[in-house]
């Protein structure tokens, strides 16, 4: 997951990046992953601060405009302080190139999880990358958990108390009961 995101940001880097006199053709690859780790970490702090259920959607492709533009305002968010830690840019600048690169690449990498003919990444591998549980089925346990056909707040509590999915120390459950103040 970590090397398709990488390659997206660099297929997307020309201007907001690469051609940005702001930022010196020396730092270029250091902004690139910036933006990266940057995407990555933000997609981790929407997953541990209550915008679980807008990833969770969005990777399945039924967010929402409200759910994709929290999800991406958060993670443009973190990209912005990112590059301006790590190469001392102004705000203005940070925010530029992450406003023109985060949409664009959070909106491919969700593509390419959705398409069954792109095997480079899936909706468990991101949702793994962003809540550190690697390995557990996402989208099982998601689907599962929508008894209207759409994933909120009570489909999540649903399958945090068990219905569905044992609410051990793994998995949704798992999490979510560290995110209520459960377990």
């Amino acid at each position: 997951m970590l090397e398709t995101l990488m390659n997206l940001v660099r297929q997307q880097s020309g201007d907001a990046i690469i051609n940005n006199p702001a930022i010196p053709n020396q730092q270029n690859e250091d902004a690139m992953q910036a933006v990266s780790s940057g995407i990555l970490g933000g997609l981790q702090q929407q997953a541990q601060g209550g915008g679980l259920g807008n990833l969770l959607s969005m990777v399945m492709g039924q967010g929402g405009q409200e759910q994709q533009g929290a999800v991406t305002q958060g993670v443009q968010q973190n990209v912005q302080q990112n590059l301006m830690e790590r190469l001392g840019i102004s705000p203005q600048v940070a925010m530029s190139v992450a406003s023109a690169v985060v949409p664009i690449v959070l909106n491919k990498l969700m593509n390419k999880a959705q398409d069954p003919n792109d095997n480079s990444v899936d909706a468990n591998s991101i949702m793994g990358a962003a809540t550190g549980q690697q390995g557990t089925d996402w989208m099982s346990m998601a689907q599962s958990a929508m008894a209207d056909g759409r994933l909120d707040m009570s489909d999540l509590m649903r399958v945090m108390n068990g219905g569905g999915q044992q609410s051990g120390s793994g998995g949704l459950g798992g999490m979510l009961g560290g995110l209520f103040g459960g377990r």
